[in-house]
């Protein structure tokens, strides 16, 4: 079990796992035995760290140097799982998450985190209750999702056949323009963050459509003594190196002058090149592009430059790229206001099963 699994990839608790290793390396690693929660200690957000995982498979199961392995008689499995998901426990451990670049809780962190004990049947009726909030909530979900997929598959198969239709010479992603990567300006130096104006565009902030706001902000300061530069509008983000890449490759429009960081690589369209035909190419593409050039063999999922670069998309003249971005757009609108209420219905039935987690994992403290 990958650290970066805990919280792409399972569930509250798993009985079979995502991934394998070899048996001869048996004798070197650590594993967590039947009814053990398995926790995450490095993340992308603080609340990546300090989720766990029940593991409830029949056998022990290896897991990373950067996991945590927890055991309690007193503790039911699932009941630890469910409370390191409750904004309570959020709120505490975000006091002992080291903020580097990746996040990371320490052991000694982790030992000083709170969580209620009540009776093991009391535990076991929490969550009974609260398993039940989850199969309600995954069928909700799903129903929604089945929806919300029709129409992006509504549009992806119109998209496709408008690129498909395209015919014109084939050129490299690297041909387009400049593709303009960042950096992180110092934490430690706040002249460089403080009361900043320019927008500074993160992996976690790349969406897979348009990217108008955008939450980073960096100061004048920052341009001056550093190597960020800012990137004009309109231009295209694709995310370069983070986990959220071991699912989906994140692409987007981005309409306003941006800087970006160093896992973010930003298109400066060159002459005779429409920066919107370029955005829905790629996004077209994005599955197939994820599958050839990015790499999960190490602790960081990341898009391999050369690969990414040598890349091909048809390109037409300019006008008639206009003309399919255009296309592509109106339609991606039509589609989108269609399915924008259901995200919301999501997020409020979700808001709704979190409220009630929540008030079930709170108890008043008792005091000898």
């Amino acid at each position: 079990m990958h650290y970066g699994e805990i919280y792409t990839g399972y569930g509250l608790s798993a009985a079979d796992p995502l991934s394998q290793v070899r048996g001869d390396l048996a004798p070197h690693l650590r594993f967590a035995l039947p009814g053990d929660v398995v926790i995450a200690a490095v993340g992308e957000t603080v609340k990546d760290v300090g989720w766990g995982v029940a593991w409830l498979g029949t056998t022990p199961i290896a897991i990373h140097d950067d996991c945590f392995g927890f055991r309690s008689s007193a503790l039911d499995p699932k009941f630890v799982a469910y409370y390191l998901r409750t904004n309570a426990l959020n709120a505490e451990k975000a006091k002992y998450v080291a903020r580097a670049k990746v996040k990371r809780l320490s052991g000694e962190g982790l030992s000083k985190l709170t969580i209620p004990v009540p009776p093991l049947e009391v535990q076991r009726e929490i969550v009974r209750i609260l398993d039940t909030f989850t199969e309600l909530e995954a069928e909700l979900e799903a129903e929604l999702e089945a929806e919300l997929e029709a129409r992006q598959l509504q549009y992806q198969h119109y998209q496709e056949v408008l690129l498909n239709l395209v015919d014109a010479p084939l050129a490299d992603v690297a041909s387009l323009g400049r593709w303009q990567g960042g950096m992180t300006p110092s934490k430690a130096n706040p002249n460089y963050w403080d009361s900043g104006e320019v927008p500074w565009l993160a992996s976690m902030d790349v969406s897979d459509s348009r990217t108008d706001q955008i939450r980073g902000r960096v100061t004048a300061l920052a341009l001056a003594e550093t190597s960020l530069k800012v990137v004009p509008a309109p231009s295209v983000a694709v995310v370069m190196r983070s986990n959220i890449l071991r699912r989906r490759l994140p692409i987007s429009f981005v309409n306003v002058d941006t800087t970006v960081n160093q896992d973010v690589r930003a298109l400066l369209p060159r002459a005779g090149v429409d920066v919107s035909y370029v955005y829905q190419a790629l996004r077209s593409a994005s599955e197939s592009i994820r599958a050839s050039c990015v790499r999960t063999d190490g602790s960081m999922a990341a898009l391999d430059t050369e690969s990414f670069l040598s890349w091909q998309i048809p390109l037409p003249s300019l006008n008639e790229q206009r003309r399919i971005a255009a296309q592509l757009a109106n339609f991606d609108a039509i589609v989108n206001d269609l399915s924008v209420g259901l995200p919301a219905e999501l997020v409020a039935r979700r808001r709704q099963y979190e409220y009630y987690r929540d008030r079930l994992l709170t108890f008043k403290e008792l005091r000898a």
